[in-house]
């Protein structure tokens, strides 16, 4: 957007006695994202500007195209015309940005190179000293607030413990920013969660799923217990499941969008070394921590699986899906769904709030302190 800006492509443009502020032209968009090297070809240059537009980065002007058009059609980046959606996640990450760059930018930062166990870190800090600095330059009224600050900071995933045992105290504990904010990005990173996934064929494996029949024409996937007995499955998959009556699921697409490679076998066991209520998960003192996680699904859903009820939790996680991008991990407890509370529900229930949601996900879940 800054370079945009910088290059004059956003500027005032006007068009039938109207004119539109800090709006650029699609088509002109384009060449200049091939010009740029930003995309080898016009094919690639509208599918990252879909994702833009996905993730409510651009509209239309007049918000009459819900696609990227190449063509002579305006477009605006919503932070131009204040229609960005400031939620409490994005809130979030742009403090972490913005503390971020203001660490780095100093002399004699706290964010060192620190070595714990033989093992070195990148980007740490000591909870004590975060502390110490974030009421000093005045980023907080006092070093209760400085905590909160990093249990929430923590919590979406901007900072961590070095090996993810403890939440943020005012300690000696080592720390560290999990994200590089100064990384140089370039947008076609953004296609890459279309990149095609292949299941674990280990005999291990969590992911139950399996063909319904060997016609290649169907997708339908089920899940098999240790009964035997053939169930739908809860995979959090946006791929057609059909039941044994030949129904489909109210909650899935009627069109499969994906096969999957060679089907690895199934592990129905749950997880969970014994069973967790919600009273143990929300006592005073418990060993859990609870992180906000944001999930973008891709062509092929968001690549976990939902098992267990009054709490729900995480059986499974595909290793190089979006649900592992963003740090689901087996055992969590699912807390919430798009700010539903859902501790109380099954998860057939949590399921179809899933399903039939948004694509972009937001989850809270409860994870043990080690």
């Amino acid at each position: 957007r800054l370079r945009l800006h910088d290059g004059k492509l956003i500027k005032d443009r006007r068009y039938h006695l109207r004119t539109y502020p800090n709006c650029f032209v699609a088509k002109e968009l384009t060449d200049w994202l091939i010009d740029h090297k930003e995309a080898p070809d016009r094919e690639t240059g509208i599918r990252l500007m879909q994702k833009l537009m996905d993730h409510y980065i651009i509209h239309h002007v007049c918000d009459e195209h819900l696609d990227y058009k190449d063509a002579k059609l305006l477009y605006r980046f919503r932070k131009d015309d204040g229609t960005f959606p400031l939620s409490k996640d994005v809130k979030v990450f742009l403090r972490g940005q913005s503390l971020y760059e203001k660490l780095v930018s100093v002399e004699e930062s706290i964010l060192k190179v620190r070595e714990e166990k033989a093992v070195k870190y990148q980007r740490t800090f000591l909870g004590c000293e975060m502390v110490d600095w974030l009421v000093q330059e005045g980023e907080v009224e006092n070093r209760k607030e400085a905590v909160e600050l990093g249990r929430v900071l923590l919590e979406h995933g901007i900072i961590q413990h070095v090996s993810n045992r403890h939440h943020f105290f005012d300690s000696d504990i080592l720390y560290q920013f999990w994200i590089n904010f100064r990384r140089r990005r370039r947008l076609t990173e953004l296609l890459s969660e279309n990149s095609s996934r292949a299941l674990s064929e280990s005999p291990d494996s969590p992911f139950c799923l399996r063909k319904l029949n060997p016609d290649p024409g169907n997708t339908s996937f089920l899940s098999v217990q240790t009964n035997k007995e053939i169930k739908i499955v809860s995979a959090v998959r946006r791929s057609s499941v059909t039941s044994l009556a030949g129904n489909s699921s109210p909650y899935f697409s009627a069109t499969p969008t994906c096969v999957f490679p060679p089907v690895a076998e199934c592990n129905p066991k749950s997880v969970l070394k014994r069973p967790i209520t919600n009273e143990e998960l929300l006592s005073p003192g418990a060993p859990y921590i609870k992180k906000t996680l944001t999930i973008v699904g891709d062509a092929v859903g968001w690549g976990f699986v939902v098992r267990g009820g009054r709490p729900c939790h995480i059986q499974a996680v595909d290793p190089g899906g979006p649900a592992a991008a963003a740090g689901m991990k087996v055992c969590q407890f699912v807390f919430s769904v798009n700010g539903m509370y859902v501790l109380h529900l099954d998860y057939q229930t949590i399921s179809s709030l899933i399903m039939t949601g948004p694509r972009t996900l937001v989850m809270e879940v409860m994870e043990a302190i080690e």
